[in-house]
């Protein structure tokens, strides 16, 4: 990495990433064929198509829940819209490298708008659409990290039941200010990817593995060709 990346990089507002206020492609740019020259060269590697394709669907299950949000805000009376969130709550989704599951109240028709909506603004450049606070990777990130903080004060401070006890507070308290930068960063570079090889391929009304009842929006991978 040079040294002007490794400055953007240490100078870049993750906080205002996370609430939308900063673009996605403020650190690098995707490329539309990213992938699909990745699964062209590392072929040989097995669940690598799948691995790609599950970034894929889960930056467009962010994307999807975003849009629905806006709808839902934008359904609303303006009198109450104040008091409603861009994020709503209700909405959670799961990921598989087929597709993905929409769980909450939601109209098909407004759901049908909001995925094509979505795909086509994650593809055009709204790349932090493809990022959300709610996302399982911060949670994960958080505990990740307060375990890690909370096994190395244990180990370097005194084992005094004080010292113990104010190490695993400062490791808590550090952990709850970074986790969310962390998260993002995770979801950027780890867990989502533009989803520029997807496809819609349709809609249904369903169950998840655990009988819960769904949307699940199934995709397909297609290459992306881009012409000189």
């Amino acid at each position: 990495m040079n040294t002007s990346a490794s400055a953007d990089f240490f100078n870049f507002d993750f906080t205002a990433l996370l609430y939308g206020k900063a673009p996605i492609g403020a650190l690098d740019y995707p490329q539309p064929t990213q992938d699909t020259d990745l699964l062209k060269q590392l072929s040989f590697i097995p669940g690598l198509k799948e691995f790609l394709m599950l970034r894929q669907v889960h930056a467009l299950e962010h994307g999807t829940v975003w849009v629905l949000s806006e709808l839902t805000r934008a359904h609303t009376p303006t009198r109450a819209s104040s008091n409603i969130s861009m994020d709503n709550e209700l909405l959670s989704g799961l990921s598989t490298e087929q597709g993905f599951y929409l769980y909450g109240k939601v109209n098909i028709s407004d759901l049908r708008r909001a995925v094509t909506l979505a795909l086509h603004r994650l593809t055009s450049g709204e790349w932090d659409l493809a990022i959300h606070p709610r996302c399982g990777t911060n949670v994960s990130a958080s505990m990740l990290l307060t375990a890690g903080l909370a096994v190395s004060v244990h180990l370097l401070l005194p084992r005094g039941l004080i010292e113990q006890l104010i190490g695993l507070g400062l490791a808590a308290t550090t952990a709850s200010e970074l986790a969310p930068d962390i998260g993002v960063f995770a979801q950027r570079y780890l867990t989502t990817a533009i989803p520029f090889n997807l496809a819609i391929e349709n809609i249904t009304c369903t169950h998840d593995m655990n009988g819960r009842e769904a949307h699940f929006i199934k995709v397909y991978w297609q290459e992306k060709i881009v012409s000189g």
